[in-house]
């Protein structure tokens, strides 16, 4: 039977753990609520942005653009947007999940990756996947705007240098939906054109907007596209937060009961230990007791 000695230990161990993953439940709920505001003030901004290009992109007729014009399908940018740090369920295997079911379906793509987080870094340079550029303790901090131009420069340097051959630009990131859920989005980030889930008309009748350009296309479009490029990078980077610290917040809750579970466990099970020793004491006095007679 186990030692009464050892069972006390490990409530005591157990306790402390529990007292941690409680502390970490509330700093992530402490940082969510700020990360929540940031990102539902940015959704309306990179949405309409988001549609507004496209639907310019759609009608420039007779206008190139490095970041508009078609290219091949067979050399692959990825970006995924992981975390930092663990402790926060399956936001992180979920990302990777999708990276690798990427790679793995499309065989014959040359696939480059570009990881912002240290999570997925880790993983996929033990895989020794090709990587141009990588960002790491981006998003443990606050996320600033400078942050995501850091990071699209890094991007447009890579699209625009022929020695690569940058065909498409894939974004992945997980978006913020509730903090008991969120969505892997993989979504194509160049080059822009063509309408994506989420970006087009609402609905079949929505009346379609033409626009009337007071400068010629190629001044609004060499202004305005590297800061759209910025924008969506930004985006996912505070939906990638967010959702960071909704999964955490999660996972550090369930950890919490799973503590406080197992702690009634080890106690009705040390407690039926101290009885037992008890009992075979009380038992060793009456059986001397008797042998003294």
């Amino acid at each position: 039977m186990a030692n009464l000695k050892d069972i006390r230990r490990r409530i005591r161990s157990v306790k402390n753990m529990q007292q941690i993953t409680k502390a970490m439940k509330m700093v992530s709920a402490a940082r969510l609520r700020r990360a929540q505001e940031r990102v539902i003030a940015a959704r309306p901004y990179s949405s309409l942005m988001s549609r507004v290009l496209r639907s310019l992109a759609t009608r420039a007729e007779g206008y190139s653009h490095p970041l508009l014009d078609e290219r091949g399908d067979e050399n692959y940018l990825y970006v995924i947007v992981t975390a930092d740090k663990g402790l926060c369920g399956a936001f992180n295997a979920n990302l990777i999940k999708a990276a690798s079911s990427f790679i793995r379906t499309n065989p014959d793509k040359n696939v480059r990756m570009v990881p912002v987080g240290r999570r997925g870094r880790d993983f996929f340079r033990r895989r020794s996947v090709e990587m141009p550029a990588e960002f790491v303790n981006v998003t443990a901090k606050q996320v600033a705007f400078t942050n995501a131009q850091e990071i699209a420069d890094q991007i447009l340097a890579a699209w625009n240098d022929e020695s690569l051959g940058i065909d498409k630009v894939i974004l992945s990131y997980n978006e913020f939906r509730s903090v008991l859920s969120q969505r892997v989005i993989v979504k194509q980030l160049l080059p822009i054109g063509a309408f994506e889930d989420g970006d087009g008309p609402a609905g079949e009748d929505e009346t379609v907007v033409d626009y009337i350009y007071e400068q010629p296309p190629d001044q609004i479009f060499k202004r305005l596209l590297p800061t759209f490029v910025e924008t969506q990078i930004f985006h996912a980077l505070l939906e990638s937060v967010a959702g960071e610290h909704g999964a955490r917040m999660t996972a550090m809750d369930s950890a919490s009961k799973n503590a406080a579970d197992l702690i009634s466990r080890l106690t009705l099970f040390a407690n039926r230990v101290r009885q037992a020793s008890i009992t075979n004491e009380i038992i060793e006095v009456v059986s001397g007791a008797q042998s003294a007679k």
